[in-house]
């Protein structure tokens, strides 16, 4: 229920938008028509659409605009999820953020944004609904009402005044009747146009049974206005002791004001976000046939294609620098704080920005396929997920509301026999304080805060509820190779067979280790383009999670990569102290490949700040007892435990968690799936793992251990503040509430203590920012 709504939609010239009312802009005109098929051009929907698995299954991130607290949000999710075609609508009250699954074969977009256009929201994709000029057209609305409210307001402060410092029988009976007939006047564009949000949505409410946030506050402004004109037009009546216009537009006022703050800071919390996902430019400069440039849009890229960047420019995709030399910033995609020079030849990658003049870059990969479009999708799922606190306060919200009107309505009978003239005041001051917006918001604001903090240093957030669950960790478990040491082998030493030679063993090893991601599969890969080994002809390649890779030759038998017992290699060669990888096949063993890593240089630093905060850590490696104690002792953990098989690693962890231990499990994300997904929170470090198949609820792109530490900290900072959010909300209600009821609260400050309440939240919850 957005108190800044309004039927204007402005978008960028290019941007096509849909509305739920049938407005669209494109190329700069603003269209008016019924036609929704927007939605459901194909090449649109790449841009908010993911194809699941399960074909025609389809998952679609909207914004819903139109509403503003946890009751609209179930109000949108009880409209589209009694749809045919719906699988699951979930809506995330602060982001506004609907994530949609639903089946093609038996539902349009189209017809479902219709549908929520009856109910009064409006559906838009995310790049859209980000848009700065959407963004700047609903303060420009805002800054209206506030400044009407706030004008009226000090005029009839200015009328009531006398009444205040006089005594009864001062002031003349026809002057008082013309002060009060001003201040009707002028309460006039405060009840019918600032006041215009909050009806329009408690009627939109009321008309689908439901209660929202401003069906009190939209009965108490009525009344208050119903009984002050009353008492202006007949003052002889029953209603004509007193009016109450002063009170009704401070009230107004007060909630506008504390709309639009809090307005500002969510568009802060959320927009963090939003510049991270949206920072691609809508256009780019693509070279033509006669060696000119044309500007396009991002959509009409292909492969291939060259464009140009100009200075401050994001990349619109992955792909090869043409010119000498340029200087870029990663820092999203890298977590490498520092711009790092490409030269010709090097690939560039799409969301990262060009720092110096404008460079030509041909394009290798566009869209989906692109590491940035990976964190894109990562950050709408953790951006539209509800913590498990935030879930209770929705389910909250509703009945709470009801409890308002049912108490308010209490409150102003027991008055009315005490004294009928403050019955009204009470009566409204109890609809007006009761807010449960700000229990609504404490605890995603604070998480969407920390998930754009960590985002802008290369930590990407998976699920808002791992804050939660990081936050009371006690104990870390790291992966070796990868984690602690680099994820860049070199081979130092090679012992084969009899009759085989380097080349063949490089060939075949050369040959499994294309299939796989592992440091260990990469290195020797790079040994073998390097040597410019033929790789062999193999097939089937199969990974086995802690034991290597598996494949076929050509005639049907099988060859293996990976550690001494998986490829049966001889006792003398598979004991060695030097990390090591095997080489097999049918016959038995070939080859032995023997690697050094180096350890990373942050990681005894972050093993001292994880127990200087009191948490205990492992080292949990499949590698030998003498290579894992070795870096066990470089980087001073409590514990190491070597030669574990995925099994046994997952029965550690089990075992810890058994010991009422809250562990979190720190991997590289490529063979340690299943032990990551085992353990109560974890984080792959570096990004050699697609983000889409990693089991993470952390990914840390800069590789760097000691933001494993930074995380840590930042997710106890936000536990903490989600609870003094939540005290904060619970603690206004159980002292203004019953302070409304006594009749200690007039009118105009229970709208102040709403505002206040809202906003206290969010700016308690932008504190993170500076964690």
């Amino acid at each position: 229920m957005n108190p800044f709504h309004s039927s204007a939609l402005l978008l960028p010239t290019g941007l096509p938008a849909v509305a739920a009312d049938g407005l669209f802009e494109h190329r700069g005109t603003l269209t008016v028509t019924d036609d929704f098929s927007v939605l459901d051009d194909p090449q649109e929907q790449q841009m908010f659409t993911e194809y699941l698995q399960r074909s025609p299954a389809r998952e679609s991130v909207l914004v819903v605009q139109g509403m503003y607290c946890a009751a609209c949000a179930d109000a949108v999710e009880s409209a589209l999820q009694r749809l045919p075609g719906v699988q699951s609508a979930q809506v995330h009250a602060a982001t506004r953020r609907l994530v949609l699954q639903w089946d093609s074969s038996l539902a349009r977009l189209s017809d479902l944004a219709r549908v929520l256009g009856q109910r009064g929201y409006r559906l838009l994709p995310m790049p859209q609904a980000s848009a700065l000029s959407e963004r700047l057209r609903e303060t420009r609305q805002a800054l209206w009402r506030l400044f009407v409210a706030g004008f009226c307001m000090m005029q009839v402060m200015m009328y009531a005044w006398p009444a205040y410092v006089t005594a009864p029988g001062e002031i003349a009976p026809d002057i008082q009747q013309l002060l009060r007939w001003a201040s009707w006047v002028i309460s006039l564009p405060v009840v019918f146009f600032a006041s215009g949000p909050f009806f329009a949505n408690a009627w939109r409410d009321l008309k689908h049974r439901r209660v929202g946030m401003d069906t009190p506050v939209s009965i108490g402004i009525l009344v208050t206005f119903l009984v002050s004109s009353a008492a202006t037009f007949d003052p002889a009546g029953p209603w004509g002791a007193e009016v109450w216009f002063d009170s009704l537009t401070m009230f107004v006022f007060f909630l506008l004001g504390g709309r639009y703050l809090e307005h500002q800071a969510r568009d802060r919390t959320a927009g963090a976000l939003d510049a991270l996902m949206n920072r691609l430019p809508p256009m780019c400069d693509r070279q033509a046939a006669d060696g000119g440039f044309e500007s396009v849009s991002l959509r009409r890229l292909q492969v291939g294609d060259v464009v140009r960047v100009r200075a401050a420019q994001a990349f619109p995709a992955d792909g090869d620098l043409l010119d000498p030399r340029a200087l870029v910033d990663e820092a999203l995609l890298t977590g490498e704080s520092h711009p790092v020079t490409r030269q010709q030849g090097q690939a560039v990658v799409a969301g990262s920005f060009n720092l110096g003049g404008p460079v030509r870059v041909r394009v290798a990969r566009l869209g989906r396929d692109t590491r940035f479009a990976q964190i894109v999708q990562l950050m709408e799922k953790a951006s539209t997920e509800k913590p498990r606190l935030a879930v209770l306060a929705d389910r909250v919200a509703t009945p709470f509301l009801m409890l308002v009107l049912l108490a308010a309505a209490l409150a102003g009978m027991y008055w009315w026999q005490i004294d009928h003239t403050k019955a009204l005041a009470v009566a409204v001051a109890v609809l007006i304080v009761t807010c449960p917006c700000a229990l609504s918001l404490a605890t995603p604001a604070a998480m969407l805060t920390s998930a754009g903090v960590l985002a802008r240093r290369g930590v990407l957030v998976r699920r808002l509820q791992a804050f939660e669950t990081l936050a009371q960790v006690n104990a870390v478990v790291f992966d070796k190779t990868g984690t602690l040491t680099h994820e860049r082998l070199t081979l130092t030493r090679l012992c084969v067979r009899d009759g085989v030679d380097r080349a063949q063993a490089l060939s075949l090893a050369g040959a499994l280790a294309e299939g796989s991601l592992h440091p260990v599969s990469r290195a020797l890969a790079r040994v073998a383009n390097d040597e410019l080994i033929t790789l062999a002809p193999l097939a089937g390649h199969c990974e086995r999670a802690g034991h290597g890779m598996e494949a076929l030759r050509p005639n049907g038998s099988w060859v293996r990569l990976g550690s001494g017992a998986f490829c049966g290699a001889p006792v003398q060669v598979a004991d060695g102290d030097a990390p090591a990888v095997h080489l097999a096949d049918a016959q038995g063993w070939i080859a032995s490949f023997y690697l050094q890593e180096g350890v990373r240089a942050d990681a005894a630093e972050a093993i001292a700040a994880l127990r200087a905060m009191g948490v205990q850590t492992w080292l949990l490696s499949g590698d030998r007892a003498a290579a894992a104690q070795q870096v066990g002792l470089i980087v001073g953990v409590d514990h190491v435990i070597a030669g574990a098989s995925p099994e046994k690693k997952l029965a550690e962890v089990a075992a810890l968690q058994a010991r009422g231990m809250k562990v979190a499990m720190v991997g590289d994300g490529l063979n340690d799936g299943p032990v990551l997904a085992r353990a109560d929170t974890s984080f792959a470090l570096g990004h050699a793992a697609p983000l889409a198949q990693a089991q993470s609820d952390y990914t840390v792109q800069s590789g760097h251990v000691m933001d494993v530490v930074r995380t840590l900290l930042q997710a106890r900072a936000t536990l903490r503040t989600v609870r003094q959010n939540l005290g904060w909300a619970v603690g206004y209600n159980l002292v203004c509430v019953p302070l409304a009821l006594a009749g200690a609260m007039p009118p105009w400050l229970a709208g102040g203590g709403m505002a206040v309440s809202s906003l206290l939240v969010i700016g308690n919850a932008l504190r993170l920012a500076r964690v």
